[in-house]
């Protein structure tokens, strides 16, 4: 299928969005299975590799009808080192230019509101390159204590922030680091690609259950305990581990017998529920400030869509 809009000036890129355990992976992989695409990952965490079963990466899922469909962004660094916006953005970018240039479907598939606005808005990220000794400082400090950092600089930027930003402490980090610098947020351009977003959601109530569902699933037969305690014996450090949350947080404090095993579900399963609704939020957001998301139920629904769009 041609890869591009009626009137030829802009490739076509599809967009899969939607919270944790809503099924991204599985549509965005039937969908590149029919028009003929390739996945690119919007996940901070699919990044890193090793990290395959916490991440949910599902690369079972990407081999359907004895073909395997190409993906990009997942398993292209070391979790030992730092991955952000400004690298995302860039290798994400040359995979779609990649894409077009052999007539291939883009098909952006993630929950990383960030990113995914970030690439879908073709922001100019600021020329502020961060800075280590000033990044430790800041590292040190609590969440809060960072935010009331941010609101004594910036109190108007600081009170319109988002839960997921105010309860991130690496982007509170990113925001002192350009504001104290002197620095610009970054701002949008023109977009470089004609965008289909469709996104995925489930009531609140079933999208608990998925979520809870999948993390039985990965602990009971995926082997993500395991998976946990082999980063750390190759060498990722507990604090590391912990940074990158949720299945890897509460489980390094269940090693770290901090937590029993069933607080360690508990806990990583209402987190988890959590984090689905502050994405949630992210993309209510973006709806706000304009951007179109098709929410759709299913594979035909998604279908009927772009084949109107083509």
């Amino acid at each position: 299928m041609p890869n591009n809009l009626k009137n030829n000036q802009k490739s076509l890129v599809l967009v899969i969005l939607g919270p944790t355990a809503s099924g991204k992976t599985s549509l965005g992989v039937r969908l590149a299975d029919k028009y003929n695409g390739e996945i690119v990952s919007a996940d901070s965490r699919q990044v890193y590799q090793g990290m395959d079963i916490g991440t949910g990466k599902d690369l079972a899922e990407y081999e359907l009808n004895d073909k395997k469909t190409p993906y990009h962004l997942i398993d292209i660094v070391s979790p030992n080192i730092e991955f952000n916006l400004a690298k995302y953005t860039k290798l994400a970018n040359q995979a779609l230019s990649d894409i077009c240039a052999r007539k291939k479907l883009p098909i952006i598939v993630g929950g990383t509101g960030l990113y995914l606005q970030a690439l879908v808005d073709n922001y100019e990220l600021s020329e502020v390159k961060p800075n280590e000794a000033k990044r430790q400082e800041l590292e040190s400090l609590s969440r809060d204590d960072l935010y009331l950092r941010l609101e004594k600089l910036k109190p108007d930027f600081a009170r319109k922030l988002n839960n997921s930003d105010k309860l991130n402490p690496r982007r509170l980090v990113r925001y002192l680091e350009i504001f104290e610098q002197g620095g610009e947020l970054p701002k949008k351009q023109e977009p470089k690609y004609e965008f289909l977003l469709i996104g995925l959601n489930w009531p609140d109530e079933i999208l608990r259950e998925r979520i809870i569902k999948r993390i039985n699933d990965r602990l009971d037969n995926e082997g993500m305990v395991a998976e946990v305690e082999g980063l750390h014996a190759d060498g990722l450090s507990w604090q590391r581990l912990i940074s990158f949350g949720l299945e890897y947080k509460f489980i390094s404090y269940y090693l770290l017998e901090k937590l029993s095993y069933e607080e360690m579900v508990a806990k990583l399963s209402d987190a988890s529920y959590r984090f689905a609704k502050r994405q949630k939020t992210w993309f209510k957001r973006w709806e706000k400030q304009g951007r179109k998301i098709n929410w759709v139920n299913n594979q035909a629904e998604a279908e009927e869509l772009i084949n109107d769009y083509l």
